[in-house]
């Protein structure tokens, strides 16, 4: 590799690292759009949360087949990635294969790595069959559609050409080849270039070393537009994750508060400081993005799209309208929205007429969730759409007061009544005694 080469490799990886971290940027920006909420509490146990759940992948052998097979191309593609490092050397410098001065060492190192991406090669084309072939229910709901359904065999054949790339490198390599050291899968594919002379057999090396790393940094860059964020956000989330028990709700401060303005009969209603002028109150539940906290939307920047939550929804399994992972994705679709919105105006959102509520997500949708957790418990990186989903509802309560008609009757019966029941207070235990 010549010094032009050597600059042109250098051009490709400045060039790429710093588009992935402007990206990356931006989506900090997004989340951070968030209200804050604290998630600093119990890190012992947020540790271990991230290191079972999103490093040791605890909640995706649920489902075997797809946990077991999900690990071959996590760990596959992880460590086969190491292999980075040499190529970044020999190509800012010149070398080929600089860490094989390590020696048989190096063997062991690379017989390893062919035969994860083998490995790897095996459970993508698995994958690729059970969402094309077999098509499993949750990979064709209506939910999932357009790029959501397109964006995971395009990350499907980059893995399964990366994977060949690599065996294809190592095949044509006649020097790696005649050392016999680590070429466990290679050396089976070596026999297919036999009658190419060694300049033909060099280029087709070169060849795929270049579109080999060259793959590697398309994908890394392709993963800000792609579900497979999760890749990344997966530890931060899992981290970051709500470690009340399921089904406990937040409470509203400013509810809290005129809660117990009432239930004290010696409370000053006056004593609290009185708004500030322009100062606008804060909002009940949330409309948009910007009401969420910025869990919920990191929450939507991790989420995979496969489709565990919706697969498991009560409500979703009878023919509502709801499913979990449109939630999830609905709310990244407009939290973008927002983010270009911003760019576009120098820092700043201008309104633009829409907002979460309404123009991504229905209040039919909203309603027809039972709350039952489902969801949070069958996803494998800790996320939560039944939270975004209360939080909305609030919106509809307490900002619009759009409850649905039997829920309106039934906290009618409570104010009026103290019991959910059209009972008066004398009779509101007679419901015990109706058969």
């Amino acid at each position: 590799m010549d010094y032009l080469d050597n600059l042109l490799f250098a051009i490709l990886l400045i060039g790429s690292f710093g588009y992935f971290f402007s990206n990356i940027t931006k989506i900090k920006r997004n989340i951070n759009l968030g209200i804050d909420v604290d998630r600093t509490d119990n890190p012992k146990a947020r540790w271990t949360n991230m290191a079972m759940i999103a490093l040791g992948q605890s909640k995706m052998v649920k489902r075997p087949v797809a946990g077991i097979l999900h690990i071959i191309v996590y760990v596959g593609f992880v460590i086969i990635n190491i292999e980075m490092l040499e190529i970044i050397i020999d190509g800012l410098f010149g070398t080929h294969r600089v860490f094989s001065v390590i020696g048989s060492l190096y063997g062991v190192l690379i017989g390893s790595f062919e035969i994860l991406a083998f490995l790897v090669l095996v459970a993508v084309i698995v994958f690729w069959i059970r969402r094309n072939g077999i098509k499993l229910k949750r990979f064709i709901n209506p939910d999932l559609n357009g790029f959501a359904k397109n964006d995971a065999n395009y990350i499907l054949y980059f893995e399964m050409v990366l994977m060949t790339l690599f065996l294809v490198m190592n095949a044509t390599d006649s020097h790696f080849q005649m050392s016999n050291s680590g070429n466990v899968i290679s050396q089976f594919i070596a026999p297919l270039f036999s009658g190419v002379s060694p300049e033909s057999l060099e280029m087709i090396e070169r060849t795929a070393w270049w579109l080999h790393i060259s793959g590697i940094l398309v994908f890394l860059n392709y993963l800000y537009f792609s579900k497979h964020l999760h890749i990344l956000l997966a530890f931060p989330n899992t981290y970051f994750a709500d470690l009340n028990p399921l089904g406990q709700l937040s409470n509203l401060e400013a509810v809290t508060k005129e809660v117990k303005l009432m239930m004290d009969p010696n409370a000053d209603p006056f004593a609290a400081p009185a708004p500030a002028e322009g100062e606008v109150p804060a909002k009940f539940g949330a409309s948009d993005v910007q009401d969420l906290n910025w869990v919920q939307l990191l929450n939507a920047y991790t989420c995979t799209e496969c489709g565990r939550c919706t697969s498991s929804c009560p409500a979703n399994q009878t023919g509502k309208k709801l499913s979990p992972r449109k939630i999830m994705m609905d709310t990244r679709d407009r939290l973008e929205e927002v983010g270009k919105n911003i760019d576009a105006n120098k820092g700043i959102f201008i309104p633009d007429n829409k907002t979460l509520l309404n123009d991504y997500i229905t209040p039919e949708e909203l309603w027809a969730c039972t709350s039952c957790n489902a969801c949070v418990e069958e996803c494998p990186v800790n996320i939560s759409p039944l939270s975004i989903i209360m939080d909305m509802r609030r919106y509809l309560v307490m900002e619009q007061s759009a409850a649905p008609m039997p829920l309106n009757a039934m906290m009618t019966n409570v104010e009026n009544n103290g019991a959910p029941w059209q009972y008066n207070q004398q009779d509101r235990l007679n419901w015990k005694n109706e058969e």
